[in-house]
């Protein structure tokens, strides 16, 4: 019994060599593997009773693991799409056939790095057929509320690069100067004229008029303006009439001392802005707040247009997009529009290595892994999410090489111990002759 189960421990020596070497040469051939993670074999010892002095052995028995919490280092690449992530949490990823098999919504992978680029339906994939999964904004740019214990509000990342888009013009600054000499007595009451485009809501271009009218008055200065609107998208109509009073003060002399409505929304004295009724929408105009020199004055001889600001762009072409560090996939457009589209969320589980295994560096959640959860990339326990770069393979070649001359020379032991085994139970058998 006892030689016998010497033989039998040899065996269980040579299978569990036999599968820690097939660890180590899967790591070996997946070193150059972008996001692959190291398998680690493990031996535990197999003990049976003993009795009366004798001694039997129980021999050894592997257990492999996937070390899927290990990181490989991150390099960097020219694809602004090529994502990594930089600490905890993964990516979520569905296969390709799952998204075009339209058969609800998709499974939702894990992985921790991919190069992403847009297939022919606009589909963020990968060339192994993985497809990034994101959370979509509204129109506006914003990302509502999605529940975070569920993939339910995931949505394949999809990005139309023959989108146009515009943004309409909804606020105007006006830094002009008014010369102070055309409200005098002398003057001869020449209006001063100011247009300013604006783009509307289906972007195209249209203009406020501005028109600046002069109080001459019978002596001495008036200091006193009309200014009058008109919107060229509703036929030049006037949108607003203001009569404007200037300071003659030696502290405050040319800002703004007064703003009377005679037509349109009414001037706030706490902004600084009146707002108007154009054709697609109220539109904010700000003139400067009372005493201050930022917005509209009266100085001097001359009619100075300084400084114009508007919000707005017209329509442009979507030219590539960008993921920043939060996981918001922002699209570029020719224009210098930048839109947030989608953003990607980063998973945690208690336990990472316990998800099920799947190919291209794929991984299932499962009851072993816990309750995953999706945060935005940089908040709670996540690391950040990196564009231009890629995960290397977790893969120490140097180690592995180490642990084959080692799982060798235990497997040459082994099958020492069986060729031994095999002599003693010869000499036993020539115990008869």
């Amino acid at each position: 019994m006892t030689i016998s189960s010497s033989l039998n421990a040899g065996v269980a020596g040579l299978s569990a060599n036999a599968s820690r070497l097939a660890s180590i040469s899967d790591n070996i051939a997946n070193s150059s593997t972008y996001g692959y993670k190291r398998v680690e074999t493990d031996f535990n010892s197999m003990v049976s009773s003993s009795s009366g002095g004798s001694y039997s052995a129980g021999g050894v028995r592997s257990t492999t693991q996937r070390l899927i919490d290990e990181r490989g280092a991150l390099v960097s690449t020219t694809n602004a799409t090529d994502l990594a992530v930089s600490g905890r949490g993964m990516l979520p990823v569905a296969t390709l056939s799952d998204v075009e098999g339209g058969n609800g919504e998709p499974q939702m992978l894990l992985t921790t790095t991919g190069s992403f680029r847009t297939n022919s339906d606009g589909y963020l994939t990968t060339e192994s057929g993985l497809v990034l999964m994101g959370w979509p904004a509204l129109p506006d740019g914003t990302v509502p509320s999605y529940p975070r214990d569920t993939s339910d509000g995931l949505q394949p990342v999809q990005i139309n690069v023959n989108q146009f888009i515009g943004e309409p013009t909804t606020n105007i600054t006006l830094g002009v100067n008014l010369p102070a000499t055309a409200t005098d007595s002398t003057s001869d009451g020449a209006s001063e004229a100011l247009s300013v485009e604006y783009y509307d809501n289906l972007g195209k271009s249209e203009n406020i008029q501005i028109e600046f009218l002069p109080l001459v008055p019978d002596a001495a200065a008036s200091n006193t303006w009309t200014m009058v609107l008109r919107d060229t998208a509703s036929g030049d109509a006037i949108v607003g009439e203001y009569t404007l009073t200037f300071d003659d003060s030696r502290t405050s002399g040319g800002t703004l001392a007064s703003v009377a409505t005679v037509f349109g929304g009414d001037y706030d004295p706490v902004t600084g802005s009146l707002i108007v009724s154009i054709a697609g929408g109220p539109m904010e105009i700000d003139i400067g707040m009372i005493g201050e020199s930022d917005g509209i004055t009266q100085l001097s001889d001359k009619f100075a247009p300084v400084s114009i600001l508007k919000d707005g762009q017209p329509v442009g072409n979507m030219i590539g997009v960008e993921v920043d560090s939060n996981g918001l996939v922002h699209a570029n457009f020719d224009t210098g529009i930048t839109r947030v589209i989608y953003q990607i969320p980063l998973v945690d589980q208690p336990n990472p290595n316990g998800m099920i295994v799947l190919g291209n560096q794929t991984y299932l959640p499962s009851p072993e892994s816990g309750t995953f959860f999706l945060w935005d990339a940089g908040d709670g326990p996540t690391g950040n999410l990196v564009s231009y770069a890629r995960e290397e393979s977790a893969t120490d070649v140097a180690n592995e090489l180490t642990a084959m001359i080692q799982t060798q020379r235990a497997y040459s032991s082994n099958a020492k111990v069986i060729q031994t085994v095999d002599e003693m139970l010869q000499e036993t058998t020539n115990i008869k002759r």
